[in-house]
């Protein structure tokens, strides 16, 4: 039993495989393609131990076709020049047959690795599989991606993961032979982070755990057993989400000693200084928002800085911003608003729009009555003449609620001046 849990349970078919019905059920993006042996490349995008490598064993053998696989992190141009060689002598030029060319991790490919795969997937000699966690439209050349099709992998489901462990319990020929109850999953999903692998590792090492052959799991047991202090911080995927969580937290919660180190844990660990800099440009929007709107100024300069600089001085950007960040007053108030309106679209659907806010640019819209009673607000006292913005049925609705904090405490009383009793500010 020298393999572990999640690689003898690594699904072979498409039945087999859970989740992503949007790309391989029944009337999935990617299930006719397969079945019919036409493979596009393609970027599959998604969270760690989603399934994607295993998409991707699938889709060859299913296909009928070599496969080849590329590691980003220890392969180099040279490596992709052999495996393109290689692949051009085993598959006929754009025929059903093509190898493809998986490679994990393609988000830590450099432009010139990446450079070096266009002529073969232009050529088809290879089709390309790329995965990768991060999001290909910052970390995929243009030029690549342009020839690639990018299919997004949802997180797993409750029931998505709670199905893992019963297949466990029920077809792994070690874990079947014990008188396993699963009486409670809460603590192994949570422990998981929706990473299938890490579900079933943890699983299994609290199944060995056990001397008898019948065991309970519970969240109480799950926890006694289960370390949580691993040192070593792995940028591949089983820590990565947690300490980055740790660092995000950490500066919502205004404490820039924190966030220093868990900082200090991702750079030391070697993670990509860009994937710090995107998360610290969202925190900016989403936890201090207009409370201090020179937060988002400083995020962006740092992404920019850090995009330039790079490894190790981007480490003092980085810092910099990190406790800037933490120091700043918070609000999530753009960030509700904006959560608040998507929730009341989705609920109200396409509600007409006021004809005094749209827009005349012919004569017929205008004997239409369009944009016929707009009042210009820079032609009233204070550049403001008081009418109704929203569609009538949610006229009088409030989405944005300004923080309790001097900058959107000013934001309210200027609302409250504007529109006095119309929203309740």
């Amino acid at each position: 039993m020298n393999e572990p849990l999640a690689e003898r349970l690594r699904p072979k078919t498409l039945e087999d495989y859970i989740s992503q019905a949007h790309l391989v059920g029944e009337n999935g993006a990617l299930t006719k393609q397969i079945k019919q042996g036409l493979i596009p490349s393609m970027i599959l995008w998604g969270p760690p131990g989603i399934g994607k490598t295993t998409l991707a064993h699938i889709i060859a053998t299913a296909s009928g076709r070599p496969f080849y696989t590329l590691s980003a992190i220890s392969s180099g141009v040279k490596d992709v020049r052999e495996v393109i060689e290689k692949a051009k002598t085993s598959g006929g030029l754009f025929t059903t047959k093509n190898p493809i060319l998986f490679i994990d991790e393609i988000h830590r490919f450099s432009k010139s690795q990446q450079d070096s795969l266009l002529q073969a997937v232009e050529k088809g000699w290879v089709t390309l599989i790329g995965a990768t966690t991060e999001n290909p439209s910052f970390e995929v050349i243009p030029a690549l991606l342009s020839r690639c099709q990018v299919y997004v992998l949802n997180s797993f489901s409750k029931a998505d993961l709670e199905a893992l462990l019963k297949r466990a319990i029920e077809k792994d020929e070690h874990i079947s032979k014990k008188n396993i109850s699963l009486k409670e999953t809460e603590a192994l999903l949570r422990l998981s982070g929706g990473d299938a692998r890490k579900l079933l590792n943890i699983f299994e090492l609290i199944v060995n755990s056990e001397t008898s052959d019948k065991i309970t799991i519970t969240n109480e047991a799950v926890l006694q057993k289960v370390q949580n202090n691993t040192v070593r911080y792995d940028k591949t995927g089983e820590q990565h989400y947690d300490i980055i969580s740790a660092f995000i937290k950490s500066i919502r919660g205004s404490d820039p000693n924190a966030a220093v180190y868990w900082l200090a844990r991702m750079i030391e660990g070697g993670e990509d200084v860009k994937f710090i800099a995107r998360r610290l440009l969202i925190l900016a929007s989403e936890d201090i928002g207009n409370a201090n709107p020179t937060a988002l100024i400083m995020a962006n300069n740092t992404f920019q800085a850090v995009s330039t600089i790079g490894h190790p001085e981007s480490r003092i950007i980085l810092s910099q911003c990190a406790t800037y960040l933490a120091c700043s007053p918070k609000s999530n108030a753009a960030y509700e608003a904006i959560n608040k309106a998507q929730q009341l679209v989705k609920q109200t659907g396409d509600l007409s729009i006021p004809l005094a806010i749209r827009n005349a640019p012919t004569k017929l819209m205008k004997e239409l009555g369009y944009g016929e009673d707009y009042k210009y607000a820079h032609s009233y006292e204070n550049n403001f003449a008081e009418q109704e913005f929203l569609p009538e049925e949610i006229k009088n609705t409030t989405l944005y609620n300004p923080g309790n904090n001097s900058r959107e405490n000013a934001h309210r009383e200027f609302l409250k001046q504007r529109w006095k009793d119309k929203y309740n500010y």
